[in-house]
C-alpha cells in the first residue's frame, strides 16, 4: 500500500516579478506552478505523522503535532501564538538552544493588508514569508526589535485598534494592494502606541506589494479538511497564503493539513 508523503507548510518564494511561487516540499519537492489551470487530485491514504518527532500516529493536534510533542516541542510553546508570553531572552523555554536560534532573536512587528488591515509579529528572517503565508496583498515593517517578547507587548498595544487575525474567507477573495492605506495605519499606529515602546518604531519603511497565482476566485469557498473529505480534485485555479483554490470553490489550507499524508495525481 503506499502510504503517500506527509504533507508540511508549502514553500513559497517572490520572484523577482512580485509573484509567490509555491512548491509541496516532499522528498522530492514539487513545483506547483504547472498545476496552476490545470487538473489536480490530491487523496490521503489514512497514514499520519507528527511534524515535529516524525512517530506515525492516530491522531495529530494543532497543525500536525503528536499530542507529546504538543506538550512539549517548543514549536507548539504558547508564545508562538502568544509573543508577549516567550521568555527567550531570559534563557528560558521549553528548549533554551531553540529559543534562542529562533526567539531570542530580531523580530519586526507589521502591518499587512489581507481582506483588512492586521497587525502582527514574526522573525526578521521571515519576512516576507510570514506575509505570503498569511495571503497578504501588501505589507509593511513597522518596529524592529531584537526579541521576540518585545514585538509581542507591542502588538498586543496595537490589537486596540487593529485586528491580530487574519479572516482566511475575505482573504480568498479579490484584495487589491492599497500601499497609501497601509501607511496611513502605520501613522495611526505611531499615535496609538504607548510612549515607552515608541522608541522602536520605523516611521519610513516602504511597503511590499504581493501577488499571488490566481486565475480566478470562486465566488463562495468551503474549507475542506482530509479527515472528512479524503479526496479533492479537480482544476486548480489558484494558490494563495497556504491555500490551495479549485475551480469549484473547495480550498484546502496546506499547513492545517500538516502530518496528513497524501498522494498527488494530476
Amino acid at each position: 500500500m503506499n502510504d503517500g508523503e506527509p504533507l508540511f507548510k508549502m514553500g513559497a518564494v517572490l520572484g523577482a516579478d512580485g509573484t509567490v511561487r509555491y512548491s509541496l516540499p516532499f522528498e522530492q519537492p514539487v513545483d506547483l506552478m504547472p498545476f496552476v489551470g490545470r487538473e489536480l487530485t490530491l487523496r490521503a491514504t489514512g497514514a499520519l505523522s507528527c511534524v515535529s518527532c516524525g512517530k506515525r500516529v492516530k491522531k495529530l493536534f494543532q497543525h500536525g503535532f503528536c499530542y507529546p510533542c504538543l506538550q512539549s516541542a517548543p514549536e507548539a510553546a504558547e508564545c508562538i501564538v502568544h509573543p508577549e508570553l516567550c521568555r527567550a531572552h531570559l534563557g528560558e523555554g521549553r528548549d533554551p538552544d531553540w529559543e534562542i536560534a529562533h526567539h531570542a532573536t530580531e523580530h519586526v512587528v507589521y502591518l499587512s493588508h489581507t481582506g483588512n488591515v492586521k497587525v502582527g509579529v514574526t522573525r526578521a528572517t521571515q519576512v516576507p514569508t510570514r506575509w505570503i503565508d498569511q495571503g497578504a496583498v501588501a505589507a509593511l515593517v513597522i518596529a524592529r526589535v531584537p526579541y521576540r517578547q518585545l514585538a509581542g507587548l507591542i502588538e498586543v498595544d496595537l490589537k486596540r485598534v487593529f485586528a491580530d487575525k487574519t479572516n482566511w474567507r475575505a482573504m480568498l477573495k479579490e484584495v487589491r494592494a492599497d500601499q497609501d492605506a497601509l501607511r496611513a495605519a502605520r501613522a495611526q499606529a505611531i499615535g496609538a502606541l504607548r510612549t515607552d515602546l515608541q522608541e522602536h518604531l520605523l516611521p519610513d519603511e516602504e511597503p511590499l506589494s504581493i501577488n499571488f497565482p490566481v486565475l480566478a476566485y470562486p465566488p463562495k469557498v468551503t474549507s475542506v479538511s482530509f479527515e472528512k473529505q479524503p479526496e479533492v480534485g479537480g482544476v486548480l485555479v489558484g494558490i494563495k497564503g497556504q491555500y490551495l483554490i479549485w475551480e469549484d470553490g473547495r480550498v484546502v489550507n496546506v499547513r492545517n493539513q500538516s502530518g496528513v499524508h497524501v498522494v498527488m495525481q494530476g
